[in-house]
């Protein structure tokens, strides 16, 4: 059983950390991110070309994180690949010693710096999740089996801050049937709202990891407004950040009281720290979380 599953499932409070794979074959740089992140967490999730923008594949890098004796989460986007390729990637992924499975259906490829390629979309990620859960139960996704079955323990991302919130309930809802059984959110501003979005989510036996983002700068705040889909930093925020006479400290000030609100809240933090990797395990320590390893 994957270390996340089994903590989240004894209640655990759990630590996963956001990692992204290089833009080239030089994995140096994640390493030592890696090095400096993994050993506070239970999992690192290894994303798959976010924000529609080349990098080296998801499945490539979790092999790194797995070498380094860190937990991965595969990320697999729907955009990327049919339905073909995912299957193909997902018994890989297990044959491999992946665990831990996050589904996406992914940012539109114009958005990304690749603008001319084409999204595929074969499926989204609900009907991934489906084509998942059946791998585990040894069959694809037209019902024939596998030689040797899959065991991935199923999350996808949810957006607790979303309206119309019922809209979102039902897709997170169709998600837990699907398979899911733990969410990660986009970076939370607002707790109420959190709040609201774990007491559903635990109504369906499933799990809610809320996500922390340091926002270093009025240029990230900037950057995260024009180019995160579906997040917007509230102004009260961003202004905290802005008229700060240190922001970069602001933000580490401002993600402390975040970890430290989230751990009443939800299962677990998922940290994204956006070039502060150093600061991590301050920012945990403020909190007063402290991994279990």
């Amino acid at each position: 059983m994957s270390r996340l599953r089994d903590a989240l499932e004894r209640g655990e409070f759990v630590i996963t950390g956001e990692i992204a794979p290089p833009r080239g074959a030089d994995v140096s740089a994640m390493r030592k991110t890696m090095g400096l992140v993994g050993p506070l967490c239970h999992a690192l999730n290894i994303t798959d070309n976010q924000g529609a923008s080349l990098h080296m594949s998801s499945l490539g890098a979790c092999l790194v994180a797995l070498e380094m004796g860190f937990e991965p989460i595969f990320q697999q986007t729907c955009r990327d690949r049919n339905r073909l390729a995912l299957q193909s990637d997902l018994m890989a992924a297990w044959a491999l010693g992946i665990e831990n499975l996050l589904v996406v259906t992914g940012d539109d490829a114009r958005s990304g710096d690749h603008p001319q390629a084409k999204g595929v979309f074969d499926i989204d990620s609900t009907h991934l999740l489906q084509i998942a859960s059946g791998m585990n139960e040894g069959q694809d996704m037209q019902g024939r089996p596998l030689a040797g079955k899959t065991g991935f323990y199923l999350g996808a991302a949810m957006f607790p801050e979303a309206e119309p919130w019922d809209a979102q309930l039902a897709r997170t809802v169709g998600k837990i049937e699907a398979g899911a059984r733990f969410f990660q959110t986009q970076a939370v501003f607002d707790l109420d709202k959190l709040a609201r979005a774990v007491d559903a989510v635990h109504a369906h036996g499933a799990k809610v990891i809320a996500g922390v983002l340091f926002l270093r700068s009025p240029r990230v705040i900037d950057f995260v407004n024009a180019h995160l889909a579906g997040l917007m930093v509230p102004e009260h925020v961003a202004r905290r950040i802005r008229q700060a006479a240190d922001p970069l400290e602001a933000a580490i000030d401002l993600a402390v009281e975040q970890v430290a609100a989230i751990r009443e809240v939800a299962d677990g933090v998922h940290v994204m720290p956006l070039g502060l990797d150093a600061r991590v395990p301050e920012v945990l320590e403020r909190a007063g979380v402290v991994p279990q390893r």
